[in-house]
C-alpha cells in the first residue's frame, strides 16, 4: 500500500513494482510489518522503481531485531551481490513522518512477530493491519479506535477458522467485528488467499450486518484516506 503524497509505502511485497508510477516525492519511508518473504521481497526491485526518478532518501523501517535478517538473508552477497543503497532502521514505535503525520507501529500476533500501522493526519486517520488473526478481544483493537479508514487482511473465509490460527490469519466474520468495534468508518480486505480466483472470494453479505462499509480491494485500487 502507498500514500504517494507523503512519500510513504507499507509493506515490500512483488507489487511494489507499481511504486515507480505513483511517486511524488524526493523521498520514501516504507515500512515493513514483518519479514515473511511475501511482505519484504520487494526491497531487491528498488534499483528498478526508483531508476530515473529524483528520489534523495529511501528509509526502511523493520523491527530492530529483525535488520540481521535482512542483511544476512535478503541481501546475502550470493543472493543481491551489490549492497543496496538505501538505509534500514530500527521501527521506532512512533514516527512523525516528512509530512508532520504520526505513525503509530502496533504489535499484533503472527508467526514471528508483526506490527499493525496507523497513521494520523491532521484532520484523519487511517489503519492498516495485516497478517494477524482478527478477534472481538484482539490486542490492537483500543490502538485502531476510531479510525476513518481501516485496511484489514481477510487471508480466509469464514469456515477456516482452524488454519487461519496456525497461519496467523483471518477469516471474515472476526475482522467485520474488529471493524464494528474499532468503530471504523469503512473497512477494506486484502492479504486474501490468493489461489481463490472466485469473482467473490468473501461473502461480504453475510457479514452487512456486523459492518455494511466493506470493499475486497483489488490491486492498483485508488481511494481518498
Amino acid at each position: 500500500m502507498m500514500l504517494p503524497e507523503i512519500g510513504v509505502i507499507l509493506d515490500a511485497g512483488t507489487g511494489i513494482f507499481r511504486a515507480r508510477d505513483l511517486i511524488q516525492t524526493d523521498h520514501l519511508d516504507i515500512f515493513l510489518s514483518h519479514m515473511h518473504l511475501d511482505h519484504c521481497v520487494g526491497l531487491t526491485f528498488l534499483y528498478d522503481v526508483l531508476l530515473d526518478k529524483n528520489v534523495n532518501r529511501v528509509t526502511v523501517h523493520v523491527a530492530a531485531e529483525k535488520i540481521k535478517a535482512l542483511d544476512e538473508a535478503l541481501f546475502h552477497p550470493d543472493l543481491f551481490p551489490v549492497k543496496p543503497n538505501f538505509e534500514i532502521v530500527p521501527l521506532e514505535p512512533t514516527v512523525k513522518l516528512a509530512g508532520g503525520q504520526r505513525l503509530t507501529a502496533i504489535p499484533v500476533e503472527h508467526p514471528g512477530g508483526a506490527y499493525a500501522f496507523r497513521i494520523d493526519f491532521e484532520d484523519r486517520s487511517m489503519a492498516y493491519v495485516t497478517d494477524t488473526v482478527a478477534a472481538e478481544d484482539a490486542t490492537y483493537l483500543n490502538e485502531i479506535e476510531g479510525v476513518q479508514t481501516l485496511v484489514h487482511e481477510c487471508y480466509f473465509p469464514d469456515g477456516w477458522e482452524a488454519k487461519a490460527t496456525l497461519t496467523g490469519h483471518s477469516c471474515l466474520t472476526p475482522v467485520a467485528k474488529v471493524a464494528a468495534l474499532a468503530k471504523a468508518e469503512r473497512l477494506f480486505l486484502v492479504h486474501i488467499n490468493p489461489l481463490n480466483e472466485s469473482d467473490q472470494p468473501l461473502d461480504l453479505d453475510s457479514v452487512k450486518s456486523i459492518f455494511d462499509n466493506i470493499e475486497v480491494a483489488s490491486d492498483q485500487l485508488v481511494i481518498d484516506v
